[in-house]
């Protein structure tokens, strides 16, 4: 069994959002409330962001073209740039230095700072920490085939989470190679990296190299 608490997978939590993930022992817990995170934010002020509609506020040279789509409520931070195309559904709290890419789609999640999802991405009902990155085509499924409550699984142990909907919760840094599907309820420890076009379930740790799911190495010794 593998640490997946919330300080393991993001130890550096920006100091703006900070204090609603120490309410909680597991990241799966804070989406429920993602869209009273982000009204309390705005509720207490947001220094240095602009409203520029009705719940949706963006901070210092934030880049948006003309093209995508942002609905309430949203919180985008400074020096993210919104590429053409881009779908934010409502309840997305991205954090500074961000990259939000050409038709990728976000809704009900959690974007740390500088993480990079920008080509034909999902991210819906997952975190992502500081410095994560997606690949082209690569998505975090966030509802299983057959319906029914995830469970995240790490090896022997199951975690009952009582919800329908989890994407990924992607630790500090974690890398996602083009193309590849995250199944609902993973998690990806943090460092690690995963090779395109692999199909990922269950809690990697950190520090491994997920070649696929029968190949999992230790990133020192990448060949």
């Amino acid at each position: 069994m593998h640490d997946i608490t919330i300080g393991a997978l993001y130890p550096e939590i920006p100091a703006q959002i900070a204090p609603f993930f120490a309410e909680a022992v597991y990241p799966w817990e804070v989406l429920p409330r993602i869209g009273t995170i982000i009204r309390a934010l705005i509720e207490k002020g947001l220094d240095g962001y602009t409203e520029i509609e009705p719940d949706v506020w963006v901070g210092a040279d934030v880049k948006i073209a003309r093209t995508a789509t942002i609905e309430p409520p949203a919180i985008i931070g400074p020096g993210t740039e919104i590429r053409p195309g881009a779908y934010l559904r409502g309840k997305v709290l991205v954090g500074a230095g961000c990259v939000l890419g050409n038709s990728s789609e976000l809704k009900n999640c959690i974007l740390m700072d500088h993480v990079q999802v920008p080509h034909y991405n999902y991210v819906g009902d997952s975190i992502l920490g500081n410095y994560a990155h997606m690949g082209a085509g690569s998505i975090c499924s966030n509802l299983k085939s057959g319906g029914g409550n995830i469970t995240i699984h790490d090896g022997d142990v199951g975690y009952e989470t009582g919800m329908r909907k989890i994407g990924a919760l992607l630790g500090d840094h974690a890398d996602i190679g083009c193309g590849s599907v995250l199944n609902p309820g993973t998690v990806i420890g943090c460092g690690t990296r995963v090779y395109p076009l692999t199909a990922v379930r269950g809690v990697i740790p950190a520090g491994k190299i997920v070649k696929s799911m029968e190949e999992i190495v230790d990133l020192c010794v990448e060949s």
